[in-house]
């Protein structure tokens, strides 16, 4: 996607070979048009999936998938990384690591929300290692859904993650697949 490639060139910054730094339009601050036309651009490469509901983890993923649901006129269910104190009923959890944050986290998704059968799209901000896609996807699948697809808005394709849910048997789209890194470079 053309738009969001210009749009990391210009305003992202990459800080390391692991580390894109996007806060300024895809986190702390957020442009919605921009994710606007991500969803859409999710929307026109899922059209033929089956898609039943559209998926995310918080809190960066809300703004895409959001755009998405809205996009394809679904609902969306977010999965939770903080343990709350009223979630005790219908809920199914399962460890996840962060790579940004180096620590691991408590994936927890409200059964709820998602029925046996649904054909879940599951969308985020980044794909790195594909910890928080797998982690995703066991919840989902557990819940009784099958996977669509995992849609994200920026993929490090030198790290594992793409390569590891392709293999698996997932479809993978990213809309700005991002090669190789360097301080003060990206490549796509």
């Amino acid at each position: 996607m053309e738009l969001l490639k210009q749009r990391i060139l210009k305003d992202g910054r990459a800080l390391s070979e692991q580390v894109l730094l996007v806060d300024s339009f895809l986190n702390h601050q957020v442009d919605v048009k921009l994710m606007q036309a991500c969803g859409e651009e999710f929307a026109r490469r899922f059209a033929d999936a089956g898609v039943t509901r559209i998926a995310t983890i918080e809190s960066s993923g809300i703004a895409p998938a959001a755009m998405t649901a809205l996009a394809m006129d679904l609902p969306l269910v977010i999965l939770k990384k903080s343990v709350s104190s009223i979630l005790k009923d219908g809920i199914i959890q399962r460890e996840v690591f962060s790579f940004t944050k180096n620590a691991p986290y408590l994936l927890t998704l409200k059964t709820h929300f998602v029925t046996p059968g649904d054909n879940v799209l599951l969308i985020d901000d980044f794909l790195a290692n594909g910890e928080a896609a797998f982690g995703g996807i066991a919840l989902l699948e557990k819940a009784g859904a099958k996977i669509a697809g995992v849609g994200a808005v920026i993929a490090k394709t030198f790290q594992p993650g793409m390569d590891k849910l392709r293999a698996a048997g997932y479809r993978v789209e990213a809309l700005a697949p991002v090669k190789a890194m360097s301080e003060g470079k990206i490549e796509f």
